[in-house]
């Protein structure tokens, strides 16, 4: 810079302007290059970057690479040495399994194991010692010492000792003595011997029945035969054994007999339950037959009458019976078991329609079922309306009214699920045709009178004890007395059968000698006899056609004179009047008119018409309402006409014991067609004329 400010002084003016350009074309070329090599080191920069950072990846890929190959090596060298070790380890298995073979076979065996094989000779060596050297007798315990009480009794004469086991799960044992000690009778033959002459004589005694029904189930179980011939074994009748053998006999023949039952043996299932001591097995008795009851459902009608019989004898058995269903009503609608709830309301509306409990209990089982409606326990509620409904209307109306009317309130609310509300609508419809299709009892399980029946007053909170000990076997110190007293009662029940029985054994040769003399005679004198009844339904078939053939009642009237009827047979006809009558849906003043022709020809037909009356009357609550009032409007029409004698209403007592609601109804009925027949003055006089 001085050089050229020096030149400026010494050169023109001229000069100065080109030196002046020339100095702007240096500084402008030098800020070219320099901003060029600028441009240059930066991208330098740039490049040497991206080659580091590109190099660095690279490394780190490439070392990756390598450890990943090295550890593949690695793996694949450590299965080869596993192949090989297994390869090595089963040639040399199989290679030791063919020495030992080939060493078992030439007998030169030798154990691998030195410690075990020195054991061994050790403790045989200690065995063999001991059986020579010791005068003592050595038993080992057992390997379940703890299933057996040792006693060891000594002799003073000799050294020697014997062991007694007294085996405390002798359930579970046929006989002491059966597993011996395998080191005592591996010793010598001697103790082999001693041992068979112990076994022998234990196994050659009898086993009692004390092992056999010493434990509270009975032990395992015993063949009737066999059980028969342990009862005969038994001298003493008072012991235990023979009174735990028959309470056996007693269970099995209770619980067979009443899983026979049905509707055409009924009376023969009954008998045979009398001929056992159902006293001492009333418990036995009561839980099988709910237990029954509970597993087959559609015989309840038949298990309640299977009551009833047992109920007229022994009403105990029938209290006991009702108590234990009524508190099993209570445990299954505390645990929510509809199933079971089910099964026990079914059983006792059957025992409230057999009159076996009274309906009381039915209508707070109801209360207790509507007053919380849900679902599952209106179910249960139509269940045993179903079943016992048409006889609550018929003994307690009102109830039947007020329990119906509290359904019909929770149908109309809407709250319980579309199935449930459609089964309240189903009963309704049920009741609205007076339980047609739900009969409170069936003409086959009608069996015991009504003066023999015995009803029992219960209601839930009023539920005695259940005595859940009956059904266990329990000794009686006076079991003979007890067995004597029922035999007495037996006899009273079922008559002189039971006595034949018992004694026909005894005296079966002597009838027999009798009935051989008696037979020759009686041949000619025998005649046979029809069971089938198939001339009685003949003599009926043709009764019935002849009636409804007939134009008016005396020509049918003139029809059945013809047909000469064997003595015994007015009786049928007479029913037969009354069963065509009642038959029809209103009332026929023919049938009425042919009884009473029948009755004015002939007197014979009057005694079995007044004997239907009374039959009738007492019987009224099994027809509907139907026939109830033909049967009224036929016997008022024999009344008026005098073809009866008025002396037949002498069966009728008018009080609350003796008559029912049919009852009540088929008075009023008959005594207002009297009326209409007679006028009231005329019917006043008629009643009160002596």
């Amino acid at each position: 810079m001085k050089r050229m400010k020096r030149r400026k002084k010494h050169h023109s003016a001229d000069e100065q302007s080109d030196v002046d350009a020339n100095v702007k074309n240096n500084k402008r070329n030098k800020k070219e290059t320099d901003s060029e090599s600028e441009d240059k080191g930066k991208r330098n920069k740039k490049h040497g970057k991206e080659r580091n950072v590109k190099e660095i990846d690279s490394e780190d890929e490439s070392d990756d690479r390598n450890e990943w190959k090295q550890m593949k090596k690695e793996k694949t060298h450590r299965d080869e040495l596993s192949k090989s070790e297994s390869k090595r380890k089963n040639k040399k298995h199989k290679k030791e399994k063919n020495d030992r073979s080939s060493d078992i076979e030439e007998g030169r065996y030798q154990s691998r194991d030195d410690d075990r094989r020195k054991r061994r000779k050790d403790k045989r060596r200690e065995r063999e010692d001991h059986s020579h050297d010791s005068d003592l007798e050595y038993i080992s315990r057992p390997v379940g010492s703890r299933y057996y009480d040792v006693q060891k009794h000594y002799d003073e004469d000799q050294i020697t000792y014997k062991e007694s086991q007294v085996k405390v799960g002798s359930r579970y044992y046929g006989d002491s003595g059966r597993k011996d000690q395998r080191d005592s009778t591996k010793q010598t033959p001697q103790n082999k011997q001693k041992t068979e002459n112990e076994s022998k004589p234990e196994s050659s005694e009898p086993k009692t029945s004390t092992n056999i029904l010493s434990s509270k189930t009975g032990g395992a179980y015993i063949p009737p035969a066999k059980l028969k011939l342990m009862q005969q074994s038994i001298s003493d009748k008072s012991s235990v054994e023979y009174q735990r053998i028959s309470w056996e006999t007693l269970k099995k023949s209770i619980h067979g007999s009443v899983n026979k039952v049905n509707t055409g043996n009924i009376g023969i299932i009954a008998r045979k339950l009398f001929q056992e001591n159902i006293i001492r097995g009333r418990g036995l008795l009561t839980r099988t037959i709910l237990q029954a009851q509970a597993a087959s459902p559609t015989f309840t009608n038949v298990y309640a009458a299977l009551v009833d019989i047992i109920n007229s004898k022994f009403p105990s058995i029938g209290e006991l019976l009702l108590n234990r269903c009524i508190q099993q009503f209570k445990r299954s609608f505390k645990r929510n078991d509809k199933a079971l709830c089910i099964n026990s309301v079914t059983f006792i509306a059957h025992l409230v329609n057999q009159q076996v409990a009274h309906e009381i209990i039915v209508l707070e089982i109801l209360t207790l079922l509507v007053e919380t409606p849900t679902n599952d326990s209106i179910e249960v509620a139509c269940a045993l309306l179903k079943e016992c409904g048409k006889k609550l209307t018929e003994l307690s109306s009102k109830g039947v009214t007020a329990i119906f009317s509290m359904l019909l309130n929770i149908l109309h609310e809407g709250k319980l699920e579309k199935r449930v509300q459609y089964m309240i609508e189903v009963l309704a419809q049920v009741r609205k045709d007076n339980f047609k299709d739900f009969p409170d009892v069936i003409e086959d399980l009608d069996l015991v009178p009504e003066e023999d029946k015995f009803t029992h007053l219960m209601t839930l909170d009023g539920v005695k004890d259940t005595q859940d000990i009956l059904n266990v076997f329990q000794y009686d110190p006076e079991y003979l007395m007890n067995e004597e007293k029922y035999t007495t009662l037996r006899r009273e029940i079922l008559g002189d059968e039971d006595e034949d029985d018992e004694d026909g054994d005894d005296e079966e040769d002597e009838d027999e000698e009798e009935s051989e003399a008696e037979e020759g005679e009686k041949e000619n004198k025998e005649t046979i006899i029809d069971n089938t009844e198939t001339n009685l339904v003949a003599l009926r078939r043709t009764i019935y056609l002849t009636i409804h053939s007939s134009l008016d009642f005396e020509e049918c009237a003139h029809k059945l004179l013809r047909m000469q009827l064997k003595p015994g047979q007015e009786s049928e006809l007479c029913h037969m009047f009354l069963d065509c009558c009642a038959e029809q849906r209103t009332y026929e003043k023919f049938f009425g008119l042919l009884a009473q022709r029948f009755c004015q020809i002939n007197k014979m037909y009057v005694a079995p018409l007044e004997q239907i009356f009374r039959e009738s009357y007492s019987t009224v609550h099994r027809l509907d309402i139907n026939k109830l009032r033909n049967v009224a409007k036929f016997f008022a029409h024999q009344l008026f006409t005098d073809a009866i004698g008025w002396h037949v209403l002498s069966c009728i007592h008018l009080n609350e014991e003796e008559t029912t609601s049919s009852g009540r109804i088929f008075i009023k009925i008959l005594f207002q067609e009297l009326s209409e027949y007679m006028g009231l003055s005329k019917l006043n006089q008629k009643i009160k004329d002596p």
